[in-house]
């Protein structure tokens, strides 16, 4: 079981690298076994406390983005009455990009999820996979269009992604799955090589966090009950301690788009990847 001290230390890790493109999961996984914990981190137990605290970190999201989540379901309400999206209907076309950004990580999820459950116990592999989620964050700010204007948001253009773009960042979302690679990272990521500007796709990333994880959530968190709820109090720390940190990451990181870009992320991960590795191994 998870104390209330590792529940409250694993939740505030959560809470702030489930938005920084870093792989909260992976960061999850990694700390108890450089500090020795003893957790046993392929159990449902254990997971379902996981995505309880990623849970936390959605219901942040959706506080932040309440008025888009409305703007966007009407949205999609309109399209359904009308069997059409109109031209120039931004929310209308935008709900459904998310739908198709969705599908492909909720379907591979549900198939393999038993499979993925047991990665979390391979530190070494979460190690080189975190060295690798640095290394493509740093490619695609190299190849990246120049020519992409940073500033505001603006909804059109992320609506102006095609279905084939939509599709890739689905995709591209799906190998956040592993422990290692960040959702937050990899979905900006294609969005950035859809020609997408930092703050669009982070704000992009950000929207589709809450229908993926609350997904998650309903499959998982019942777990937490079984056992007569003996991990509900410190899931419940947990969860409260990662949608803390979750609140003062979101406010940052639309901020820090604006104007900067995934580089200095994407350092840090390869120098983890790389420190977790050789603490994991020796």
């Amino acid at each position: 079981m998870v104390t209330y001290v590792q529940a409250l230390t694993l939740g505030l890790l959560q809470g702030f690298s489930e938005l920084f493109p870093v792989s909260s999961l992976g960061h999850t996984a990694l700390l108890p076994a450089m500090l020795g914990w003893h957790l046993d981190r392929s159990t449902d137990a254990f997971l379902a406390f996981v995505v309880l605290t990623h849970f936390a970190t959605a219901l942040v999201l959706l506080g932040f983005f309440w008025r888009d989540w409305v703007a966007i379901i009407g949205g999609i309400f309109r399209t359904l009455a009308a069997r059409r999206i109109a031209p120039g209907d931004t929310y209308g076309r935008l709900g459904w990009l998310l739908v198709v950004s969705t599908v492909p990580a909720g379907l591979i999820g549900l198939a393999l999820q038993h499979k993925i459950e047991h990665l979390f116990a391979d530190t070494s592999l979460i190690a080189i996979v975190l060295l690798l989620n640095g290394v493509v964050l740093y490619g695609v700010e190299v190849l990246r269009d120049r020519r992409v204007a940073e500033g505001p948001h603006d909804d059109s253009k992320i609506a102006a992604l095609s279905w084939t773009e939509a599709l890739i960042v689905g995709l591209a979302q799906c190998f956040a799955l592993i422990p290692g690679f960040s959702r937050t990272g990899l979905t900006m990521t294609g969005g950035l090589a859809a020609g997408l500007s930092h703050e669009n796709s982070v704000r992009y990333s950000f929207l589709l966090a809450t229908p993926i994880i609350s997904a998650a959530a309903a499959l998982k968190i019942p777990v937490l009950f079984h056992h007569g709820g003996a991990g509900l109090g410190p899931a419940a720390v947990g969860g409260i301690a990662a949608a803390a940190t979750a609140y003062f990451s979101v406010r940052f990181l639309l901020k820090y788009f604006e104007t900067r870009t995934l580089t200095p992320i994407a350092i840090y991960c390869m120098a983890a990847g790389v420190g977790a590795f050789m603490v994991v191994t020796l």
